[in-house]
């Protein structure tokens, strides 16, 4: 499917290379001069740490209602970036914005960045932030039992990652949000050869940003590829959300799909026309908002919270708007 034209007018703001290879100090700085977006103020933000085996683990939690109002489901979410750029400020709009549609908590995890804390670094991090959630929810004024985790591209990775884990050391998690995810190693898929240039997020740059993580590591390490984990069963259901014209297209419905093979109740959804990073930029891209709301209603689901009213632009509206058809393309069962 072509491109959106929206997509293709983003697009062509940065066709104009020069040829030089960013450091990863000015890729950090340019990371930080993007332009501002509104974000939505609510009753409860604040920053506290999480004990981790690497230090202290900053962490942003959001409430969209006060302390007072009682314990709340909670979402981890672990930010994109390649693993060696991005933070918690690069999701803060997205973050508040999840809180509020949802109706849960949101801890935004500032998880160490490569090459200065290669692998496992960023995943005992967001590991550490989940375990004391689990182990201590009254600190974060959450509900015992109504964990989930999501992220985006490299977070949407570590999510992965973290909800194996979580399987395997006794953790119950009620959901994984994957939002073009990171789920492999090799690069050799068909949306890698096809979407490789010229698409926002380059097969050169995710290559370098994935070869400073990995660093000597063993690249078939399911908690650096989790597609080939040998086993999927047991983990928490999941939503997979890909981008028709992203390189990372392929290898998150591939993973979708090794998820519903092992019994674990999946929703993979692409939306056509779309570029890697569209989830982050509803203001730029309507395909944004749309999967934004479908990622609201299926984490509504698993935490059990009561959708808003039916008016046009809700959660609700929107679920109504499924059955009569939507942009998104179901991608896995």
């Amino acid at each position: 499917m072509p491109l959106d034209p929206s997509v293709e007018r983003f697009l062509a703001r940065f066709r104009e290379p020069d040829g030089r290879v960013w450091t990863i100090g000015e890729l950090r700085r340019l990371t930080e001069l993007r332009s501002p977006v509104e974000r939505r103020a609510l009753p409860h933000v604040g920053d506290l740490d999480v004990p981790g085996p690497g230090g202290a683990v900053p962490v942003r939690l959001y409430r969209p209602v006060p302390r007072a109002a009682g314990p709340l489901p909670a979402l981890v979410y672990l930010h994109g970036g390649g693993w060696v750029l991005g933070g918690i400020e690069s999701v803060d709009a997205a973050c508040r914005d999840l809180a509020a549609e949802t109706g849960c908590a949101v801890l935004n995890v500032g998880y160490r960045l490569a090459p200065e804390h290669p692998f496992p670094a960023a995943v005992e991090d967001a590991w550490a932030v989940v375990e004391d959630l689990a182990r201590r929810p009254g600190r974060f004024g959450a509900r015992p039992h109504a964990i989930a985790v999501a992220g985006d591209s490299a977070g949407g990775n570590l999510a992965a990652v973290v909800a194996l884990l979580a399987r395997d050391r006794g953790v119950r998690l009620v959901h994984q949000l994957l939002v073009y995810p990171v789920t492999d190693t090799s690069g050799d898929t068909a949306s890698w050869a096809a979407y490789g240039e010229g698409y926002g997020l380059d097969a050169s740059t995710l290559r370098r940003f994935a070869a400073l993580y990995r660093a000597d590591a063993d690249p078939a390490d399911p908690r650096l590829a989790p597609l080939r984990a040998p086993d999927l069963s047991g983990l928490a259901p999941a939503t997979v959300i890909t981008a028709d014209h992203d390189i990372l297209r392929d290898e998150g419905e591939a993973y979708a799909r090794r998820l519903a093979a092992a019994g674990v109740p999946v929703a993979g959804r692409r939306y056509p026309g779309t570029i890697h990073s569209f989830f982050l930029l509803p203001d730029m891209f309507e395909a944004g908002v749309e999967a934004r709301a479908f990622a609201v209603r299926r984490l509504r689901a698993a935490f059990g919270t009561a959708p808003p009213d039916a008016r046009p632009g809700t959660s609700a509206q929107a679920d109504a708007d499924d059955r009569t058809g939507q942009r998104g393309e179901d991608s896995a069962a």
